[in-house]
């Protein structure tokens, strides 16, 4: 766990204000959950490997509660027990800090932060189409530049595997194999739990299956599963989703891939991953999850959704030479030439920041000219210096810091010359 300081928090804080702006242009509106949430709700569903990366504790009450490692149990249980009866579809925005005991390494903390987005209702391609393009307009939102879509059907894979009766938890052991490119002891595990010959060379065989060409890709894996009614349709769901997609206008470069598997045991549908250039792990994933909310209680309501990290879109962004720097703003100190001008200083401060300018007030006692320095080297655009002579006259100095001039100005029309 870290402490952000400096650009690092400010570069966090933006994404997380972009995140919110496009939740805002899709409709998507904010909720907050507790940061602890019971053990069971969150080991529901969640997979193994998470499970076992959970901060688990027992708190005074003596319940099993633990820190939560992601926000969709959260945002379920929360549609499940008091958003029963909200119109659908119910789109949801929530952002803030996860928790998993990962082994620190790049992009893995074991604090980090979200952005998420749910959409409860639909069952339709165009509700996964809708989060595959607001997960593209986030990320040129922020000006992250080479990027692309890995995506699959976990319909295609399970299909296979209960075509031979392989019950769930054992589906789910196979599902996380695969996700860690485990591929032979995931088929290893698959014929021990009762696959055929046929089902596992048609995995095998789906294992090596992707690329570029969605529909040549997709064209082979109907191929493959022929045999498998279920897995057809999948497939189909799956091209019906991206030809939406790319009549829509949506510009994503997308990877599909036939073996692709995801660690939550939660998803049923179509499932993505975002990698960025240079990065060898996702800066965000989602997919179709139609069952989780009747596990909660809350009746069949299908969904799907995604999540970002903002700490590695933030990365993604400096390992391609980006920054998510505010756009230029004016930054203004005011320094007062001597104690008795401090009143005046402290009303043309609150003067200015009324109407939305960035104001620092000199409170180190320094000299004028030991102010100027200390503000050039912070990136302060302009210092108003407030002196006798000049304030008898209702005027101050003003010092346009890049230029290196300055000019008398009158307070009234300090706002526009600062502003100008």
């Amino acid at each position: 766990m870290r402490d952000l300081v400096d650009e690092e928090a400010e570069n966090l804080r933006l994404i997380e204000q972009r995140a919110r702006k496009i939740s805002r242009l899709y409709g998507y509106k904010e909720v907050i959950t507790p940061l602890v949430e019971h053990y069971e709700l969150l080991a529901a569903k969640l997979g193994e490997e998470n499970r076992k990366r959970m901060f688990v504790f027992e708190d005074l009450g003596r319940r099993k509660v633990a820190l939560r490692p992601e926000f969709t149990a959260s945002v379920a249980r929360l549609v499940a027990t008091k958003m029963q009866s909200a119109p659908r579809p119910l789109r949801l925005f929530s952002v803030g800090s996860l928790y998993r005991y990962d082994e620190p390494q790049f992009g893995r903390y074991r604090e980090f932060w979200q952005a998420n987005y749910e959409l409860f209702g639909s069952n339709k391609p165009e509700a996964d189409v809708e989060i595959l393009a607001l997960t593209n307009s986030l990320l040129k939102e922020i000006g992250l530049k080479n990027y692309f879509f890995k995506i699959g059907h976990v319909g295609v894979l399970r299909s296979i595997l209960n075509h031979d009766g392989i019950s769930e938890e054992q589906q789910n052991s196979i599902m996380q194999l695969l996700d860690k490119k485990q591929f032979d002891i995931a088929l290893k595990t698959a014929k021990n739990a009762g696959s055929s010959k046929s089902s596992l060379d048609t995995l095998e065989t789906l294992l090596n299956i992707k690329g570029r060409q969605s529909d040549a890709v997709i064209s082979e894996i109907c191929e493959v599963v022929k045999s498998y009614s279920e897995a057809i349709e999948a497939a189909g769901n799956l091209r019906e989703i991206i030809s939406i997609l790319k009549a829509g206008c949506v510009d994503v470069d997308l990877s599909v891939e036939a073996g692709f598997a995801r660690g939550l045991e939660y998803y049923s549908g179509m499932i993505f991953e975002i990698f960025a250039t240079n990065m060898d792990i996702a800066v965000g994933g989602g997919g179709r999850y139609d069952k989780l909310i009747e596990l909660f209680g809350g009746g069949q309501v299908p969904a799907v959704g995604v999540a970002l990290g903002v700490d590695r879109l933030s990365l993604a962004l400096q390992k391609q030479g980006q920054t998510t720097q505010r756009s230029e703003e004016n930054r203004v100190l005011v320094v007062a030439v001597e104690n008795s001008l401090l009143g005046h200083a402290f009303k043309i401060s609150n003067m200015l920041r009324e109407k939305g300018i960035v104001v620092e007030l000199e409170t180190m006692g320094r000299s004028v000219s030991k102010a100027l320095s200390d503000a050039d080297r912070r990136g302060i655009t302009h210092a108003v210096i407030v002196g006798s002579k000049e304030i008898q006259e209702n005027m101050v100095a003003l010092r346009f810091m890049r230029e290196r001039t300055q000019e008398i100005v009158s307070i009234e029309h300090l706002f526009e010359r600062i502003r100008q």
